[in-house]
């Protein structure tokens, strides 16, 4: 796993967890991380981050429009 150090402005006053919740969610929103893998980088379980993800504006279901376009097509 890599690591990486950011400089953060004080005025934002995140913390660690805040920072990796944030991420994470983001990160699972933008499809590069599976729900999974975005509670792990969060250091919650799959429950426990989807649960917050509403605090970051993130839908738990995340099915880009264009699937849905695709699958309805089909029927």
């Amino acid at each position: 796993m890599k690591h990486l150090t950011l400089t953060i402005p004080d005025h934002l006053e995140l913390d660690e967890k805040d920072t990796k919740r944030f991420l994470a969610a983001k990160m699972y929103e933008s499809g590069k991380l599976s729900l999974g893998q975005a509670a792990e980088l969060a250091g919650l379980s799959k429950v426990a981050f989807s649960e917050i993800l509403a605090d970051y504006d993130v839908s738990l279901i995340n099915y880009p429009p264009s699937d849905i376009i695709k699958d309805a097509s089909r029927f």
